[in-house]
């Protein structure tokens, strides 16, 4: 192999399209565009007119055996990740796959038990947000128990705004057969998976789901999920896609700290001398005056730091690429495996389910029951067919 990883670009969307400017731009310079492939025939006159040395393809499998490509990245609707992702894996060809993982569980199970049985294929996510500076810092400081254990976390996310025009523009778009879901398997999907990355995957949730609440769609456009990590620690998980000016904030509360993030940019980091309840123990009937007559200091008690940091547009999504590369060309460890890409999939299956079911659900649960009931959903749209 060369030393530049020759990708396969499969659909010239939005993304496949960012994707393709990432690398001749020359921000990927371990990759190049090896074939580019999408079923729509007005793609290929715009991928000749800007890509005119780059073969294209209409059928992503004649693509995968015409050994133009090293490795592909699956830039399209979310139910064919899984399905894209083995055949690719099956002609030995390295595979990015696009998030969400999939839809549901039980077919991204399959597309990770077939990646586990090529081990000497790369095989990743485009997780990009994992590639952001800021949540890496926070992953750190959390798994070097910086601010204790976790007793709470919120994460508060409805900068997705989307007028009722988005979901007209496609047919596919915001239905269960042919997205499979809305704001948590469209919008929401990094911010499930960083939420488990950094904070751990919780034992169960609860969650009220509001369907075609203020659009005219028939998947959820609004989220409150309750979560429980045993031993009394909890987390909420609050989204949405019709708040205008919107939220994103994120709280990481230990026993020991906090972290509040504002943005997704700037993070203040709190971190106690002692254990809370040492502190709460240590106190005599003097200090609690002082704490009601606002006289404690606070330097006694703990110190506080904002992190910031500056990341460029298309730098996180570029980064993974370049990682994927370099997994393939030297081994360098990927940012985000793809055997990942469940966790996220899995919360959104189990957010959905508890929702329908009006039941708190495990993670272990039921995947033929979660299938069954998307499978109703389906059915009663009436437009696709259903899932297996």
């Amino acid at each position: 192999m060369s030393k530049k990883v020759r990708l396969g670009i499969i659909g010239l969307g939005q993304q496949g399209g960012a994707y393709a400017k990432f690398i001749t731009d020359g921000l990927v310079p371990n990759m190049e565009i090896g074939a580019i492939c999408d079923i729509d025939p007005a793609k290929k006159a715009i991928a000749s007119d800007t890509y005119p040395d780059v073969p294209f393809y209409a059928d992503y499998i004649a693509m995968l055996e015409s050994g133009d490509v090293d490795a592909v990245v699956t830039c399209v609707p979310h139910f064919l990740h899984p399905e894209m992702g083995i055949e690719t894996l099956k002609r030995n060809v390295h595979a990015l796959v696009e998030k969400p993982a999939g839809v549901y569980t039980k077919q991204v199970k399959e597309l990770n038990e077939f990646a586990a049985s090529k081990p000497e294929l790369s095989f990743a996510i485009m997780f990009n947000q994992r590639n952001n500076p800021l949540y890496q810092k926070l992953k750190e400081i959390v798994q070097n128990g910086e601010i204790g254990k976790i007793r709470r976390t919120n994460w508060i996310i409805t900068t997705w705004w989307r007028p009722q025009g988005y979901y007209n523009s496609s047919e596919w778009r915001a239905t269960w057969g042919g997205e499979g879901g809305g704001v948590l398997v469209n919008q929401a999907p990094h911010q499930l998976d960083l939420w488990q990355w950094i904070c751990g995957v919780p034992k169960s949730v609860y969650a009220k789901v509001a369907f075609g609440f203020r659009r005219d769609i028939a998947v959820e456009d609004e989220v409150t999920a309750v979560v429980d990590y045993g031993d009394g620690a909890t987390g909420v998980f609050v989204t949405a896609t019709h708040d205008l000016t919107g939220t994103d904030r994120f709280e990481i509360l230990g026993d020991q700290g906090k972290i509040v993030v504002e943005n997704s940019k700037t993070a203040t980091v709190t971190r106690l001398h002692k254990p809370e309840r040492e502190l709460s123990e240590g106190m005599d009937m003097d200090d609690v005056r002082k704490l009601f007559m606002g006289e404690l200091n606070p330097e006694e008690y703990y110190t506080s730091e904002v992190i910031e940091f500056e990341s460029a547009w298309g730098a996180q999504h570029s980064g993974v690429l370049e990682n994927f590369a370099a997994n393939i060309l030297d081994g360098t460890p990927l940012l985000a495996p793809g055997s990942d890409g469940i966790n996220g999939v899995r919360l959104a299956n189990a957010i959905h389910l508890s929702a329908w079911t009006g039941k708190e659900v495990g993670l272990d649960f039921d995947e033929n029951e979660f299938l069954a009931e998307l499978n109703k959903r389906i059915a009663d749209e009436g437009k696709f067919p259903q899932r297996a």
